[in-house]
């Protein structure tokens, strides 16, 4: 597998690439436990049954995102890490870089949106990348057009290469391993790298587990995209929830969304402040946002169905200030510090 992406992604990451990738990364990513998760709600009551929890939340960096970055990182040739690399991410990823870049001493270059959150990017200078903040817009196009004027070194997409994605699959291992018959599996989607890696590593050997993305109402474009049957733009507006949600889905990844996702689950900020907070308090999980997305669209909705049902926490770093805010019982109103 080649670190970055030469055609369809559909066609292009296979199971064994995903197992392969299972091996390369063990001796730095360590598999994160599937806790059951038991709670009531007010309101609706849902047919699940059972719901278990992710908790990718627990890597040393906080987020699922050191599954994919590692695995991308050791696939390069040692010429490639010698000019360094570069990535645009929303925080997340921007850790996952430098942490494995650290490992090799390389220069980490990221891309940030203006509104990133303090939370994540101080690690990210503390485990020494170099963060360079740009209009929404500007990071956008970084993103859809992978590549940044002036910048040196290798870019590694956070969501649509191919290594990234097999190394995000690594999850969907972990699930099958430990809850063989597990019926759906809720993944929070920021590009679909995480949702279609794990969707990958699941249906290539289970096809009828169902794999739904679960988005929040300011940013929904794969459920505008599903509706209208191919990619469309999403009227994207920043939130607390600020680990997920995009303008559109890339159209490198539409072939790969339409195939291996089930659909897209759409939740309130009030709906993830609460399953957040209930998080927090029935099972002492800290999640972010997009974290807490996943549990909200399994227990409050209606829409995961019933049985055995996953919630993927994505990740759990969270500005503290707005932590407090949602176990208060309020919404943080903006994706501001």
């Amino acid at each position: 597998m080649e670190a970055q992406c030469k055609g369809s992604l559909a066609d292009t990451i296979t199971l064994q690439d995903i197992l392969d990738a299972k091996k390369r990364i063990a001796p730095y990513v360590r598999k994160t436990p599937l806790l059951p998760f038991h709670a009531s709600w007010d309101g609706d009551a849902t047919e699940t049954k059972e719901i278990f929890l992710k908790l990718e939340n627990l890597h040393p960096i906080g987020c699922f995102k050191l599954r994919g970055a590692c695995n991308a990182i050791r696939l390069l040739s040692p010429e490639q890490l010698h000019k360094g690399i570069y990535t645009a991410s929303a925080g997340n990823f921007a850790q996952a870089l430098s942490w494995s870049a650290r490992m090799y001493d390389v220069r980490c270059d990221v891309i940030v949106p203006d509104h990133a959150p303090q939370a994540k990017l101080r690690p990210t200078l503390e485990l020494g990348g170099h963060v360079t903040k740009v209009p929404f817009d500007t990071w956008w196009r970084v993103i859809t057009e992978h590549k940044y004027e002036g910048m040196a070194g290798t870019f590694i997409h956070p969501v649509s290469d191919p290594a990234v994605i097999a190394g995000n699959g690594t999850a969907g291992l972990e699930i099958l391993d430990d809850l063989p018959d597990v019926d759906t599996v809720i993944v929070p989607y920021g590009g679909g790298g995480l949702s279609c890696g794990i969707a990958l590593a699941i249906k290539l050997q289970k096809p009828k587990v169902k794999v739904f993305a679960c988005e929040v109402e300011t940013a929904a474009p794969v459920k505008a995209s599903f509706d209208a049957g191919k990619p469309v733009e999403f009227d994207y507006k920043a939130s607390f929830v600020d680990g997920i949600g995009g303008k559109s889905v890339l159209d490198e990844m539409w072939p790969l969304v339409h195939t291996m996702l089930d659909g897209s689950i759409v939740v309130t900020l009030k709906q993830v402040a609460e399953a957040l907070k209930l998080m927090v308090e029935r099972s002492h999980v800290v999640a972010e946002g997009a974290g807490a997305a996943a549990l909200a669209a399994a227990a409050m909705t209606g829409e995961a169905g019933g049985g055995k049902v996953v919630c993927v926490i994505s990740g759990g770093n969270i500005d503290t200030n707005k932590l407090v805010q949602v176990l208060q019982g309020d919404i943080p109103e903006s994706g501001s510090h």
